[in-house]
């Protein structure tokens, strides 16, 4: 395996589809020994889901990238006693079945630390796993309805608004890679693993910042409100002759360079001295502002803008930032690697960089099955017939 900051470190990855499976990509891109454990009649869900490249599913190459692929029938005493062994060998175990599932199984926390005290357990769940709701499957964007951020998504006007990525997922995932890392950091100091309980709506909920303080502080229940941002003003999207522009004056002396690159008078009126006047007037200001934008390009205001020291940026489409300079080029935010079925892909690349580390996507999303006999017989030692027996007593 390549080496990385997270070299040695052993990871079995029960988890599916995507809010798990984000997890281990970043423990797997970060140098772990990552095994990801999937079912023998098809595997992960997401192996299905578009887009689909000859045949192989492009949503499951991404998040699975870096890791090594078996199948396993966890329903079986011999299956259950291949994971148990694996995990003697282990330091952390991903998985994010419905609360309850792995413990019907005998293979839940509490079994596994019998086996190593010192395993490191992530669990992640639509709702975790204790309280009334914890049985209850968690999708994505049950997470977002939830938690409270689809009421605020989108425009005065328009219905409650799932955000266009699966953003309860991922920010379940990072929450759970999080959680796992402390988790390990402080068993290398006692030498006693822990089970992190994630939850994908506690995740958002989390997530919401501002959106929470507003209501337990004042009383009020925020609304869906656009682009604009509840806690500074102009900090919004502003029509270009040509597209949508950021402009983001997050204190007032933005704002007071602001006033001197647009000629209105306007602008200097009393009631929108202070940010917290500006954000009590947005509906005002944002069409003096506007009135300006129209006049020009994206890339006009945003070059004039940034040359004044004023945060802004294009509204870009996604055909955008895979060719953006920054992002895709210096940044390296996508990553072209060869599949042996798909053929060449690109991937979106890890976003941690480091200084005295390299994050590299080195190998592709198994296929299914791909690495059973290198596994069993590499960290278990079994024989190549053994693993043939095992084949056609379809444990693997």
């Amino acid at each position: 395996m390549a080496q990385g900051l997270l070299s040695g470190v052993k990871v079995l990855d029960l988890t599916r589809v995507l809010a798990g499976p984000y997890c281990g990509m970043m423990l797997a891109d970060m140098g772990a020994d990552v095994i990801k454990i999937e079912r023998r009649d098809g595997g992960d869900d997401a192996r299905k889901n578009a887009p689909i490249v000859n045949g192989e599913s492009a949503y499951f190459m991404n998040l699975n990238r870096n890791k090594r692929g078996i199948t396993l029938d966890l329903k079986t005493e011999k299956g259950k006693e291949i994971f148990k062994e694996l995990v003697k060998k282990s330091d952390i175990v991903l998985e994010n079945f419905r609360p309850g599932v792995m413990e019907k199984l005998g293979l839940g926390y509490e079994d596994l630390k019998k086996l190593n005290p010192a395993i490191v357990y992530g669990a992640v769940s639509g709702f975790g796993h204790y309280g009334p709701y914890s049985k209850r499957a968690g999708y994505d964007i049950i997470g977002q309805a939830m938690s409270g951020l689809m009421s605020t998504t989108g425009w005065p006007d328009t219905p409650p608004t799932r955000t266009g990525t699966a953003i309860s997922d991922v920010v379940g995932g990072l929450s759970c890679c999080i959680g796992v890392l402390a988790a390990y950091s402080n068993r290398l100091k006692t030498g006693i693993g822990d089970k992190v309980d994630v939850s994908l709506v506690d995740s958002t909920v989390s997530a919401l910042e501002i959106i929470n303080m507003i209501y337990l502080c004042t009383g009020r229940i925020p609304d869906r409100i656009g682009n604009r941002y509840e806690a500074i003003y102009p900090y919004d999207s502003f029509e270009a002759r040509d597209g949508m522009a950021i402009i983001a004056c997050g204190n007032d002396k933005l704002y007071g360079i602001l006033k001197t690159i647009i000629p209105d008078e306007r602008l200097q009126e009393e009631q929108f001295d202070s940010n917290l006047d500006r954000v009590k007037n947005h509906g005002l200001l944002k069409p003096i502002i506007e009135g300006w934008t129209k006049e020009r390009t994206v890339s006009e205001i945003v070059e004039i803008l940034l040359q004044k020291g004023i945060p802004a940026a294009p509204v870009n489409r996604i055909d955008q930032v895979v060719t953006d300079p920054h992002i895709a080029g210096a940044r390296e935010m996508f990553v072209e690697v060869e599949h042996p079925v798909a053929g060449k892909v690109k991937l979106t690349g890890n976003q941690l960089k480091f200084t005295n580390n390299r994050i590299e996507i080195h190998t592709p999303a198994p296929l299914l099955g791909q690495h059973n006999r290198m596994v069993l017989m590499e960290e278990l030692g079994y024989t190549e017939e053994e693993c043939i027996r095992l084949e056609e007593e379809k444990v693997i």
